[in-house]
């Protein structure tokens, strides 16, 4: 892990791969998730349950910065409105940069963590580790695309600003292909993500050769009324 915590400015240009799964996840069970929504905003519930993805992710060369990254993230929407955003309520990466440039531009509540990957085109074997603990284990294969060509997709994130008085929200951009992906979690069941422990995924993707600009717009302490 790096301890030069210097990152570029504001959006950055990432390349990778992401593997991506959706769990259905009862809202009451999701831990720091009110810490991360901001005021005026609600998780889009299915039941009393949240759609909650987790992934891992892998930025490497021709990226602004360079590091692997454990994440959940819940759908969330501002309160009178339709609009779907993306609330991380926790989230590790391995490098130093990545860390304090996703916590003091973005509000992204981001933590250290070690990656030990194991990896090919088609197949993905990583475990993840915080503070020396385990965390996740995750074994993957990858499929055929698809859909064909490289898909642009969506992403604004919404988290509770700085302040706490407001929100940060960020129009991203990423493309990328879209494969299956078999996808075998295992969670520590003492660890931090032991709520997921023993859960099957809904579904999985595999988003490789991803170009991504994060933060390519974004609105800072958005004040919300009591």
């Amino acid at each position: 892990m790096a301890d030069d915590a210097t990152y570029p400015p504001e959006p950055w240009h990432l390349r990778g791969r992401l593997l991506v799964s959706v769990l259905l996840v009862p809202a009451a069970q999701v831990p720091r998730l009110d810490d991360a929504l901001p005021p005026g905003h609600r998780p889009v519930l299915l039941g009393g349950r949240v759609l909650l993805g987790v992934a891992l992710a892998e930025y490497g060369p021709g990226g602004e910065v360079v590091y692997d990254e454990l994440l959940t993230a819940v759908l969330t929407r501002p309160h009178g409105s339709l609009r779907a955003h993306v609330t991380i309520p926790r989230i590790w990466v391995s490098t130093g940069p990545a860390l304090a440039g996703g916590r003091e531009l973005w509000a992204i509540p981001k933590e250290l963590c070690a990656v030990e990957r194991h990896a090919t085109a088609s197949a993905v074997h990583a475990d993840v580790t915080a503070e020396g603990e385990p965390v996740a284990r995750l074994t993957a294969r990858l499929g055929p695309r698809l859909l064909p060509g490289r898909l642009p997709l969506p992403l604004t994130t919404a988290q509770r600003g700085l302040t706490g008085r407001g929100a940060i929200v960020s129009a991203n951009r990423v493309t990328a292909e879209v494969r299956t992906l078999r996808a075998r979690w295992h969670f520590a069941p003492g660890g931090a993500l032991a709520h997921l422990a023993g859960r099957r995924p809904l579904a999985s993707v595999a988003l490789t050769g991803a170009d991504i600009v994060f933060g390519c717009h974004v609105c800072r302490e958005q004040e919300v009324a009591p």
